[in-house]
């Protein structure tokens, strides 16, 4: 989640405390009855708007860093895909831009097919937020939200995780390909479940966005972020970048290109009940072919050859 969507869902939840404090009561309680019956929604496809995800701010997004999306493989629309998205960064603007903004050539490279990406179910329990995050294609990645999406008949879904999750962003240090993903197999056995073709995508550039405060395994500041992670259940990163108007320091973003490489799709057979066996054996060919698209293209992207991803 982005760190300025942070700052929206705040005050968001100002105004409704607003209202409340100021007995706005014909403003708020009609909302609030709305969203005790609407609060399903996120985990059945959400709610998105193509006005929305075609302002025109969402284009300036793009073009800032700017962020491209390349086709490694044709996708066939009559299966339902998930979509392994690589390295979280502290932005995730690769996954934002290329698959939440009518800005991306998304629907010339995958015509007929439709793209969700998956986030923390903590960001639609915030009122007002919600429906502003739902607007421009997000939904939730509980496994049922999951589920939903990949129980397409006829296909044409992608469920887009960033399987790193908040634990990656700590260590989203520019020049670092650090990916937390060998205990994460639970993407796996959904796959199996629903028959979902596997992809591995990854976003070079995405780590090179900001820097972080020194936070090495075992020093103080990680043990501290660690613990709010648990507690919350996002992280809180220590980052910087630049200004408005000067490349010295601040909270914007610096203008690195991030080319989102969406690589070869993984055949998965359906698979009601599958074994721990089956799980491995699937989780091992996905790690092995990530690797193998990042190996292939990270010369093409500026990242010297003795570089590799590490496994955590």
């Amino acid at each position: 989640m982005a760190e300025s969507q942070k700052l929206d869902a705040q005050v968001c939840l100002g105004v409704i405390v607003f209202l409340i404090i100021y007995n706005y009561w014909f403003l708020y309680i009609p909302y609030l009855t709305w969203l005790y019956f609407d609060w399903q929604t996120p985990e059945q496809g959400g709610r998105r708007s193509d006005w929305v995800r075609s302002w025109t701010i969402w284009r300036y997004f793009k073009d800032y860093f700017p962020i491209h999306l390349i086709k490694t493989w044709d996708l066939n629309p009559s299966h339902n895909y998930i979509f392994g998205f690589h390295p979280h960064g502290v932005l995730v603007a690769g996954a934002f831009g290329n698959f939440c903004t009518n800005y991306s050539n998304f629907k010339e490279l995958f015509p007929g097919l439709t793209a969700y990406l998956h986030v923390l179910p903590f960001w639609f329990r915030c009122p007002l937020f919600r429906e502003y995050l739902m607007s421009s294609g997000p939904v939730s990645v509980s496994r049922r939200s999951v589920s939903h999406v990949l129980s397409k008949e006829g296909g044409g879904n992608i469920s887009v995780i960033v399987l790193g999750g908040a634990e990656e962003s700590l260590d989203a240090h520019p020049g670092k390909f650090t990916l937390f993903i060998r205990q994460r197999k639970g993407f796996v056995k959904i796959a199996l479940t629903h028959g979902a073709y596997l992809v591995p995508v990854f976003s070079f550039g995405e780590n090179e966005l900001f820097k972080q405060v020194s936070n090495p395994e075992g020093s103080w500041l990680r043990a501290v972020q660690e613990k709010l992670q648990k507690i919350m259940g996002f992280a809180l990163p220590l980052f910087h970048a630049r200004g408005v108007f000067q490349y010295n320091f601040g909270l914007m973003p610096y203008r690195k290109p991030i080319h989102t490489v969406v690589g070869r799709p993984i055949p998965v057979r359906q698979t009601l009940h599958p074994t721990p066996e089956q799980i491995e054996e699937l989780h091992q060919t996905y790690m092995d072919e990530l690797r193998k698209l990042f190996e292939e293209h990270k010369g093409k992207y500026g990242i010297p050859e003795n570089e590799t991803l590490i496994f955590r």
